[in-house]
């Protein structure tokens, strides 16, 4: 049964979100916007509608998801005060003591992801490190990982490249996470070094080894977003492609490198951007994939810009190697370690099936903002 104090806390974590929401404001907000919605002409223009449709919506999950916090605090409430009646039992208060706090904590979590970049879409890039083989079996597992944690959310997940391994595995894969909300919000607490310790089965020796893979999440940006691309810094390739997708795959020059020259605005410091796509048997809807993705990574980089604490995680700051890690997987100990949070789980196989929301939660709750 839970006690007063607990019930105080539903309470007052309930009226605090109501203020830290601005719920008022966000009301008159929503009457303001969805007004909007009812002009005659309003779907005239089919793009602007339905980014302001997107809008719409948005303030109105808020808003719903604050009322859902708020009814379940309230029958919180209700049901403590039945139970002194002899009126309802104590494990009915538990169940709804626990349908409160799953309701608040998700709240809150959301609450955590308040920058613009948060509700875009993501490209995740998984690059194999020190460990040869076993790095590149790694890298897939790794693959395997966000795809299972995108499917069970809703997510599609789109891969634009993938280079496989010389024995086995992966050498690198990017791939698009879209269709859902806050794809980047969540996953940009993946973004760094994991590091993996087993028993390794191409080993002969049947050693413990150690190896490591880097991830790198950038938001996917979409036409609302203005980045600048100098034609002049911007050439490109086609290739065959290979892999699945029968012979005519490996007839046609589809795959598109894109090559773009990029200049640190800071230092002036030139560095060659390389972008690969082989999505689709298509060249023209390679080549548009290929400079979204492009306009996602400078997007990233000015973003990274902005905020001073990013650049510990952009690309080519950390090795992929010892020391550098920001989360570690030991297979044989059962346990999974986020050295940035301190939180860790047992459930090695739960983990590798995708089940890292618990990760994502402590990170945010722990870096709101300061480190994305």
């Amino acid at each position: 049964m839970i006690t007063q104090d607990q019930l105080k806390d539903v309470l007052d974590r309930t009226d605090k979100l109501y203020h830290y929401l601005h719920i008022d404001e966000k009301q008159m907000e929503f009457e303001e916007e969805d007004l909007r919605t009812q002009a005659p002409d309003f779907w005239e223009d089919r793009k602007r509608a339905e980014e302001q449709m997107k809008k719409v919506k948005g303030i109105k999950k808020w808003i719903d998801s604050y009322h859902d916090v708020r009814m379940k605090a309230d029958e919180l409430q209700l049901a403590f005060d039945f139970y002194k009646e002899e009126m309802v039992t104590e494990a009915e208060v538990d169940h709804d003591y626990e349908l409160a706090i799953q309701a608040i904590e998700q709240l809150e979590l959301m609450n955590m992801l308040r920058q613009k970049e948060d509700p875009m879409d993501c490209v995740l890039k998984i690059n194999s490190g020190a460990g040869g083989t076993e790095a590149q079996d790694w890298a897939q597992m790794l693959m395997r990982m966000y795809m299972r944690w995108a499917e069970a959310h809703g997510y599609k997940v789109t891969i634009s490249s993938l280079l496989d391994g010389e024995d086995a595995g992966i050498k690198s894969v990017t791939m698009q996470i879209e269709g859902g909300e806050f794809a980047y919000g969540f996953l940009k607490s993946e973004n760094g070094v994991h590091r993996l310790v087993r028993v390794s089965p191409y080993n002969a020796q049947g050693k413990r080894m150690t190896s490591f893979a880097s991830v790198f999440v950038s938001p996917l940006v979409d036409d609302t977003i203005e980045v600048y691309v100098d034609p002049a810094k911007l050439s490109w390739d086609t290739f065959r492609s290979s892999g699945a997708g029968g012979q005519n795959v490996n007839k046609v020059e589809s795959g598109v490198r894109l090559r773009y020259w990029y200049t640190d605005p800071d230092t002036g410091e030139e560095e060659e951007i390389l972008i690969e796509n082989t999505e689709t048997r298509d060249q023209p809807k390679n080549k548009e994939r290929a400079m979204a993705l492009l306009r996602s990574q400078l997007y990233d980089r000015a973003m990274k810009k902005r905020l001073e604490a990013q650049a510990k995680i952009e690309a080519g700051k950390k090795k992929i190697e010892w020391g550098s890690q920001i989360r570690s997987y030991v297979f044989d100990d059962k346990r999974v370690k986020d050295h940035r949070t301190n939180y860790q789980t047992s459930d090695v196989d739960g983990v590798m099936n995708g089940k890292i929301d618990e990760f994502i939660k402590a990170y945010l709750m722990e870096f709101p903002v300061n480190e994305e």
